[in-house]
């Protein structure tokens, strides 16, 4: 599976494409590096999005996940940059329950061009499982000036 990897504002991260679809953003470094034309494509989108240039990411996406969390991330994609939603008002939409869906972001193998950054508890910020955890995730917000307690 080609992978690439990039220096970020929260920390490094490797990019992981399988049959021309993202399928893994993790934090770290990559043993193994390979480019393709779409890992350098989303190293140019991640770079003008750390920038302050791109608001969304029109790349190929292929989570591998439940089909609740498929819904889940595919809603997140709808989030616009800079806003937030709460994990009630996802489940709500969703007829789900805040904590499945707060279960689903946890399990979000493309974070950041999937959004799960922007789903928030009710007066908290919530978790975050990537990079630095609440640190990166409070990092991304305010990246997208986003109004947020923190």
């Amino acid at each position: 599976m080609p992978q690439i990897s990039l220096h970020a504002p929260v920390g490094d991260i490797s990019i992981s494409e399988e049959e021309g679809n993202i399928v893994a953003l993790d934090w770290g470094w990559g043993r193994d590096q390979a480019s393709t034309p779409l890992l350098k494509e989303t190293v140019k989108q991640l770079n003008a999005y750390f920038d302050g240039q791109l608001m969304r990411f029109d790349l190929p996406l292929k989570p591998f996940g439940t089909a609740f969390q498929q819904r889940v991330w595919k809603h997140m994609c709808k989030i616009p940059y800079g806003k937030v939603h709460t994990y009630g008002v996802v489940a709500a939409a969703l007829a789900s329950s805040a904590r499945a869906v707060g279960t689903a972001c946890g399990r979000n193998p493309i974070p950041i061009i999937i959004p799960c950054h922007r789903i928030v508890g009710a007066g908290t910020l919530g978790g975050y499982s990537g990079g630095d955890g609440l640190g990166t995730k409070v990092a991304l917000l305010r990246l997208e000036n986003a109004d947020i307690v923190a």
